[in-house]
């Protein structure tokens, strides 16, 4: 291991010299002067390529299933072909719609290997969202598990884009069976790949860095979900932000112990979120780590896991790694192969930081900050750095620039006269090779959200005198549940399609395990009773489980409001969590 670098300015400027892995060069990116990753990967299928060197090392693990780097490869190749012969070509779009599975891994190099877009919908989410992806992104072909497939069946008629229905069978019980689907567009996965072909090759494609290549659901302030449009360079400048970020950690905090070899990561985040797609399974392709699935966590079994697959990196969200330390079983086993637990997606407490350093003595902490629309990371804080500033989710990695604005400015880039310093708070802004081209076929909510190459994130942060951020507030009025995003307006919008609501306002309410649950205050129209449990019930069959408002209060005076007629919720939720804890 090297020496320690005094400093963290020190580290990063050691990585960057010309010459190096990490030098950093310009580009023009849509038309902007871009800070850029000289030595990136040009394209996906690159990485691809490169990870069947690994050969025998095993790469996926699903329960009993175990696929080498070699088997993968072999299986993507075949699948990539198939769907070449079934008329997929570049800019098409292919949905993934299952839970994690070696199959969904499978899928998304299949896709951007061949210049298509991959398109991972959230496995939660009810029938009606899932009708609305797969006719918002025109997929020409979705995969699917068979929960799903029984979700989209009712469903699946009105999607005339569909050509293929792909089923996978998630209990490993033989080939998915079909005899419930009527439609014939329903496939079963084998029948649809064919026979692997262990000496095939990816079909020639040409790949380009600015090539469209993912497109990631993510709610709003308004209306429904929009597709966020990632390219190759979008997905790849990620991977680099991760490795510089490993690397620069190692100088940091370098160890006596020697290297226990490849990385081997519990998956717990599902992989139709950027991170876990871009931050965990391409980190891992591309690094020769180990990726081991489960069918439904719940700690003990992440505990068994961590033991028999002896794992090194684990966490996912916060929630996970305390349900982790929490466990009966904790005591009990073997835990020592630990060396990183690290988490984003949601507020961590500090003393989070310090049970994982008593807990795993070889593992550093780690936190992060990023958002759909970045690819994953932006910023990360780990080890040393993390245990002295846990409240932060780190400085920005080298190739974005970061910016304080006031929440009111209107400008298309920040304005270098505006008031700066470590004190100052306002909306976070971000630019860089791994902020998204836009939003798929909303012109309009694209040209609000970028300007000039910059990303209005909706988050309230400020930047301390060492480019440590802190997120301290968020202008979108956004709930994270479990590391799940929930957006107010849209559980507003089907509670205000219930006759017996007359006004709303869905409000985060504080939770120890999951960070918060989704409470909805409730102005029923006059005359009218309902029960709150009704209101749950009728929002579950529009949206998924974790949408679900939890604590619901019917309130009879009217929502407290500004001027402007916007509702305080700041107000309504003090009201609330007041009123809770002087009950308790």
């Amino acid at each position: 291991m090297p020496e320690p670098v005094a400093s963290l300015a020190e580290a990063t400027e050691s990585l960057l010299k010309p010459g190096s892995m990490f030098e950093i060069d310009v580009a023009e990116i849509r038309g902007v002067t871009t800070k850029v990753w000289k030595h990136a990967p040009m394209d996906l299928a690159s990485i691809l390529r490169r990870s069947k060197d690994y050969g025998d090392r095993t790469f996926l693990v699903y329960e009993d299933d175990r696929y080498s780097f070699a088997e993968h490869y072999a299986e993507v190749a075949t699948l990539a072909a198939s769907l070449r012969a079934r008329g997929v070509v570049p800019g098409d779009r292919v949905a993934i719609a299952m839970r994690n599975l070696p199959e969904w891994v499978m899928t998304f190099w299949a896709t951007v290997c061949l210049g298509a877009i991959s398109v991972p919908v959230n496995a939660w989410w009810s029938a009606e969202e899932l009708q609305y992806a797969m006719e918002d992104s025109g997929a020409k072909v979705v995969m699917c598990d068979l929960e799903r497939a029984e979700r989209l069946a009712p469903v699946i008629a009105s999607v005339d884009t569909l050509e293929h229905v792909v089923v996978v069978n998630e209990h490993r019980t033989g080939p998915a069976g079909l005899a419930g689907f009527t439609d014939p567009r329903f496939v079963g996965y084998e029948d649809f790949r064919g026979v692997v072909d262990l000496d095939a090759e990816l079909p020639d494609a040409e790949l380009t860095p600015d090539l469209d290549a993912t497109m990631f659901y993510t709610s709003g302030t308004t209306g429904r979900p929009k597709g966020a449009v990632g390219t190759h360079r979008n997905a790849l400048s990620n991977l680099m932000n991760l490795f510089f970020s490993g690397v620069r950690s190692g100088l940091r905090n370098p160890s006596t112990e020697p290297d226990s070899g490849p990385n081997a990561y519990l998956l717990t985040v599902p992989l139709f979120h950027a991170t876990g797609c871009l931050a965990v399974m391409l980190t891992n392709t591309a690094a020769g780590g180990k990726l081991v699935m489960v069918h439904h966590f719940n700690p003990e079994r992440a505990l068994e896991l961590i033991e028999r697959e002896k794992i090194t990196t684990f966490g996912g969200v916060p929630t996970i790694v305390m349900q982790v330390l929490d466990s009966p079983d904790f005591a009990t086993r073997e835990t020592s192969s630990v060396r990183s637990v690290s988490y984003g997606g949601a507020p961590a407490p500090p003393e989070l930081v310090r049970r994982i350093k008593a807990a795993f003595p070889l593992g550093q902490p780690g936190n992060g900050y990023g958002l759909t629309e970045t690819s994953a990371a932006t910023a990360l804080n780990a080890g040393i750095d993390y245990l002295e500033r846990p409240e932060s989710c780190g400085p920005a990695v080298p190739t974005c620039e970061v910016a304080i604005v006031p929440e009111d400015f209107e400008g298309d880039e920040p304005d270098p006269n505006r008031p700066q310093g470590p004190t100052v708070v306002g909306e976070l802004w971000i630019k860089g090779p791994n902020v998204v081209r836009g939003y798929w076929n909303r012109p309009e909510e694209t040209a609000k959200t970028f300007t000039n190459g910059w990303l209005h994130s909706g988050d309230i942060a400020r930047i301390d005198e060492d480019g440590f951020i802190y997120i301290v507030d968020r202008a979108k009025d956004v709930i994270i549940r479990g590391g799940e995003n929930v957006y107010s307006v849209v559980v507003e919008a089907v509670l205000h399609e219930h006759p017996a609501v007359a006004d709303c306002a869905v409000i985060g309410i504080p939770h120890p395990v999951l960070g918060e649950e989704v409470g909805a205050v409730v102005v029923l129209r006059p005359g009218v009773k309902v029960k709150a449990e009704e209101l749950g019930t009728f929002v579950g069959q529009h949206l998924a489980s974790f949408s679900v408002p939890r604590h619901l209060y019917l309130r009879e005076k009217p929502l407290p409001r500004n001027p402007q007629g916007k509702i305080l919720k700041r107000e309504l939720r003090d009201e609330v969590v007041g009123a809770q804890s002087s009950s308790s």
